[in-house]
């Protein structure tokens, strides 16, 4: 069973519930970063968690061995933060995580 088809339908504290060691660690961090944000919506939208703010804004989603955060048309960021990556539809940018890598608040 994929990590999409286990939180498939499941609410955003049962989606961090299931993650184990450094993934756990990680998505707390940014749920909690997110959060602190206020106005977006979190749900479960595609298998991982999803921030609304009159449609998807950005996505956190722990896959195999990295934890993705993602923005729906986050290549126009990349002028104030050139680590992210373009790629998929709407102008997705991410910043990709694995373990003993580094976050800064």
């Amino acid at each position: 069973m994929s990590m999409k088809d286990n939180f498939k339908g499941r609410d955003p504290d049962a989606y961090v519930a299931g993650l184990e060691g450094w993934q756990a660690d990680l998505v707390a961090h940014l749920r909690a970063a997110v959060r602190s944000v206020g106005g977006l919506e979190e749900v479960i939208k595609y298998g991982h968690l999803v921030y609304l703010s009159c449609g998807p804004a950005l996505l956190i989603r722990a896959e195999g061995k990295r934890v993705l955060l993602g923005y729906w048309r986050g290549q126009r960021l990349r002028d104030i933060e050139p680590r992210l990556k373009p790629g998929g539809q709407f102008e997705m940018g991410s910043l990709s995580f694995t373990e003993g890598g580094t976050l800064s608040r």
